[in-house]
């Protein structure tokens, strides 16, 4: 089935995780999608290596092959003349270009929005920065955790006497990652209405600032200044990680109907539904410690298996903390089918990589092949824009290729 952005050609001047896996989101729609890279390698193609070379150098990494799938990897110096000539010659086939580099190199490369247009005016381009073209820190650089912290969420993630903690799981980066893509398909929706191109912009601090808005919103109209709390909610309880006799799961339970169900299952429905201090939601967040306490002796003698069975029994939220390898062995991770067995060159075993986050019933996202080796395709897209094979080689002699 062809994807919805079939005949799309999109190039993927990103590095990491928030340019890359832009591209990848149209890239599962269909779109084809060249990954230009310089012809070392970037350094992202080997975070959490797979394996190791017989020399004992980094192999192909997970994060890669996570955010590669469905596209092809060009080569070239694009600081050299003949690396500029070759990147107006594929701006111009192009239809969107994703770069998530500094201002100053956007420009120095002549990916800004103003060289893009002499090449085609019609052409969408996708940048993505940590704070975005304007202010004070413009130009500064960053990754994931910069729109962590900033943010205030790293802040109110942490405990008063333990810190902040910013989270392994790069979701700043993911979030702006999917949230650009989505305002490029915005815009190439607009561009197929008026024939028109325009600039899409994300940024990191501003995911950050999303995420965490309705803290950032509270705090500006009361002045609360309430205080980190770890895993434990503030807004109803109980909503906290609690120890089992061999593990932890997590409760989150909102809302009147929820909490009542939480109190029939502990048995103590009168006790805790007729108090006073536990009539809201916000009422419990502000007597948490008492609520999640009960609920965590409760936790205390029971396996993680017999509390999850019997939170399911009652229809209380509940999941259990997973390694990463029970993660890949749970069997509603299995049922959902939206990881993909792919084979790596080079890795002893297939590595599980994820699919589409979302699915379409009529029109879904595809994996449809692996991350590209480097240059795997450096050819074959020069050689559709007029490289001869001569040419070719002359390139690679003149290390523009």
């Amino acid at each position: 089935m062809a994807g919805v952005l079939e005949g799309l050609r999109v190039l993927d001047f990103g590095r990491y995780i928030a340019g890359p896996y832009c591209t990848t989101m149209l890239g599962f729609l269909g779109a084809e999608v060249i990954r230009i890279e310089k012809r070392a390698g970037g350094e992202d193609r080997f975070v959490y290596p797979l394996f190791y070379e017989e020399d004992g150098s980094e192999g192909s990494g997970s994060m890669f092959n996570q955010v590669g799938v469905n596209k092809k990897s060009v080569t070239l110096n694009p600081a050299s003349p003949e690396g500029r000539e070759i990147v107006k010659k594929l701006v111009a086939t192009a239809d969107v270009v994703v770069a998530n580099l500094p201002a100053p190199s956007m420009k120095f490369l002549g990916l800004d929005y103003e060289s893009l247009c002499a090449i085609k005016p019609d052409i969408i381009q996708t940048s993505i920065s940590t704070f975005g073209p304007e202010g004070p820190y413009a130009e500064r650089p960053g990754f994931d955790g910069i729109g962590q912290v900033m943010s205030g969420a790293a802040w109110f993630s942490g405990t008063t006497d333990g810190g902040p903690v910013k989270g392994n799981a790069p979701y700043i980066d993911f979030g702006t990652a999917i949230s650009s893509a989505f305002g490029t398909l915005a815009a190439i929706m607009h561009h197929r209405a008026t024939g028109e191109g325009q600039e899409v912009g994300g940024a990191l601090l501003r995911t950050g600032l999303t995420f965490a808005n309705s803290l950032l919103m509270e705090q500006a109209v009361t002045q609360i200044n309430r205080e980190p709390s770890g895993n434990r909610g503030q807004t109803s309880a109980p909503c906290d990680i609690f120890p089992t006799t061999d593990g932890h799961v997590l409760t989150h339970i909102v809302g009147g109907g929820l909490y009542k169900r939480w109190a029939i299952m502990i048995g103590e429905e009168e006790q805790w539904m007729n108090d006073d201090r536990f009539q809201s939601d916000q009422s419990r967040g502000d007597h948490r410690d008492i609520i999640c306490q009960r609920m965590a002796d409760w936790c205390a003698t029971r396996t993680t298996t017999e509390v999850i069975d019997l939170c399911a029994q009652f229809s209380v939220p509940a999941g259990p903390v997973l390694t990463p390898q029970q993660t890949l062995e749970d069997p509603q991770v299995a049922a959902m089918g939206d990881l993909h067995s792919i084979d790596i060159p080079g890795a002893a075993e297939s590595a599980p990589i994820m699919g589409p986050p979302f699915k379409l019933s009529k029109t879904p996202g595809t994996v449809r092949h692996r991350a590209p080796l480097l240059g795997e395709h450096t050819d074959e897209v020069l050689g559709a824009i007029g490289y001869s094979a001569t040419e070719l080689d002359a390139l690679r002699k003149q290390q523009a290729i």
